[in-house]
């Protein structure tokens, strides 16, 4: 499968991800430990350099003490914010 074209979509989820995580006081080390992924590849996700699978996203919604529906809706917001 290839990787989405759709950078705004994948702005919106980076900038979700880091947000959410400052939100709750927590660095990127704490964030990956959460989920059990490298710290560098939440960086790269953070950047949009890397586009999670589902169930890394699953994973990090879980981390980021939300559903995967309210994570999921907290992403879309942010997209159609950037028009």
């Amino acid at each position: 499968m290839r990787p989405s074209r759709n950078q705004k979509l994948i702005d919106a989820l980076a900038v979700e991800i880091k947000a959410r995580r400052q939100e709750l006081a927590l660095t990127q080390e704490d964030l990956a430990g959460r989920c059990d992924l490298d710290r560098p590849f939440i960086s790269l996700i953070e950047v949009g350099k890397k586009q999670p699978t589902i169930s890394v996203l699953y994973r990090l919604a879980s981390a980021l003490d939300l559903s995967f529906a309210d994570f999921a809706g907290r992403v879309e917001s942010r997209y159609l914010q950037a028009g």
